[in-house]
């Protein structure tokens, strides 16, 4: 796929700091603190006591060798943001001891694959939790124990070589643990579910320094609200437990190109198909900025090419089609591991929207696209509030995206912000976050808002893991 398509499917993969994806969105103008920053600590309280900790955990801090490496995110925009450590964490003690020496002292965020949109992984000042070291992916039977510092091209391969499925993003270097507590939307959401929706236990470091086992039927309340609350929110998240299926013998991948000047029509005639289609197709519709501004649709369906042509004749355009594997199609649809500089942020499709104003909106900018992923299916056939992902009855989920590299960013802030305001949507995806998202906890998580807080108020009542854009206690 294309150098950018990744970025509508894979969630911010921070386990204990604010996510949001591939996961949140950096500012489309300053936040009221500055990216990758905690709330501020209680003053009067000592700073961490880091040699002591460094006797229990592989601790790097500013001037050592390789420092500056670990403290990089996948967006060049937050390489200025200084943790005050980084603790390479193994194993669930390892995040205890972390936990323990810097709870309540300085901010703590916990980094898995990086990709937190507003750079909330990287805690200026704080403690930063590297899970890389905890990445393992154990196949057993139909569960999978999947490491908290996993990327999605590990457990792809390890799923794919046994033979099994698990809904998930695209991009490869997105971390399973800001992908799962986002929600985790993807490729085979429409067949599948969510990421979270497969999720049966995880192990959790709270803000007390225990560490917990949430499921179903141990602490519920945390269990519920790890499924879509959002990284970064009740605590260090150190394994996942899932639910697999038999991974499908044929997945067919698909492109549609269409003719300039037709965005506005093709957009139309996709918010009428996907909905009508069975939840084995899933497709997105992508507006890029231009004059004309420029449309093209790509998806898969579960099944093969045979029946996915008679799903697409119903749609037109200059087609691309090819029949995978599971694996093979998650390969397709991977994105490059490459770190990219852009602004971003997102709004939810609850229903048709006007094409006229979607897609004037783009004429004329030319690197920015409008990418809006289906939903539906198996999505929508859990009610909102069974897990905390609320968005579950919308048509799809939006990104505003645009290239930015340090020339540009400021011009290609203002006009993501410009875009987003002038689309009249409402809501967002937590893995898309955005600092400057107005009313973001509703935004974010509609009528389950205050049930989070709720959780937050229970895990975390002294703001352990506060952030800008933290769940916390009223």
């Amino acid at each position: 796929m294309e150098r950018r398509a990744f970025l509508k499917l894979a969630g911010a993969t921070v386990a204990g700091a604010a996510a949001t994806a591939c996961s949140a969105a950096p500012p489309a103008q300053a936040p009221s603190s500055a990216p990758g920053t905690s709330l501020p600590p209680s003053t009067g309280v000592a700073p961490p006591d880091w040699a002591a900790l460094r006797n229990k955990v592989s601790l790097l801090l500013p001037g050592d060798s390789g420092y500056d490496n670990a403290k990089r995110v996948f967006n060049p925009a937050f390489d200025g943001l200084e943790p005050a450590a980084i603790a390479k964490c193994a194993k669930p003690e390892d995040v205890q001891a972390a936990v323990s020496a810097a709870a309540r002292r300085v901010p703590i965020a916990a980094r898995s694959g990086g990709h937190s949109y507003a750079g909330y992984s990287v805690p200026d000042g704080g403690l930063m939790i590297d899970l890389g070291g905890m990445s393992s992916v154990d196949v057993q039977g139909d569960r999978v124990v999947i490491g908290a510092g996993a990327k999605l091209k590990d457990v792809y391969a390890t799923l794919g070589a046994a033979g099994r499925c698990l809904p998930a993003g695209s991009c490869p270097s997105v971390g399973i643990a800001g992908l799962t507590l986002g929600g985790g939307i993807g490729v085979l959401a429409r067949k599948y579910g969510l990421t979270c929706d497969h999720l049966v236990s995880a192990r959790v470091v709270t803000a007390d320094g225990e560490i917990r086992t949430a499921s179903a039927d141990s602490e519920p309340e945390l269990f519920w609200a790890l499924r879509g609350g959002g990284g970064g929110n009740f605590g260090v998240v150190t394994s996942f437990t899932f639910r697999t299926d038999p991974a499908p013998s044929a997945v067919s991948v698909f492109s549609l190109h269409f003719p300039a000047g037709s965005a506005k029509d093709i957009l139309a005639e996709w918010q009428r198909w996907l909905p009508e289609a069975p939840p084995e197709l899933w497709a997105n519709v992508v507006l890029s900025g231009g004059s004309p501004v420029g449309v093209r649709i790509s998806g898969c369906h579960v099944g093969d090419s045979a029946s996915l042509t008679r799903l697409l004749d119903k749609i037109g355009g200059t087609r691309m089609m090819k029949q995978l594997d599971y694996l093979g199609a998650m390969k397709y649809f991977s994105g490059s591991e490459n770190r990219q500089s852009f602004v971003a942020s997102s709004r939810i499709l609850g229903e048709p929207a006007d094409p006229a104003k979607l897609t004037s909106i783009l004429n004329g900018r030319r690197g920015m696209d409008l990418l809006i992923d289906g939903l539906g299916g198996a999505v929508a056939d859990i009610a909102p509030d069974a897990t905390a992902f609320w968005h579950r009855k919308a048509l799809g989920s939006v990104q505003i995206y645009s290239q930015a590299d340090a020339r540009n960013r400021s011009a290609a802030t203002d006009s993501v912000a410009e875009v987003v305001s002038g689309l009249g949507l409402g809501g967002g995806y937590v893995n898309y976050i955005d600092p400057a998202l107005p009313d973001w906890m509703t935004a974010y998580y509609g009528g389950n808002a205050t049930r989070l807080k709720q959780v937050a108020k229970t895990y975390d009542p002294d703001k352990v893991f506060g952030f800008a854009q933290a769940v916390t206690p009223d």
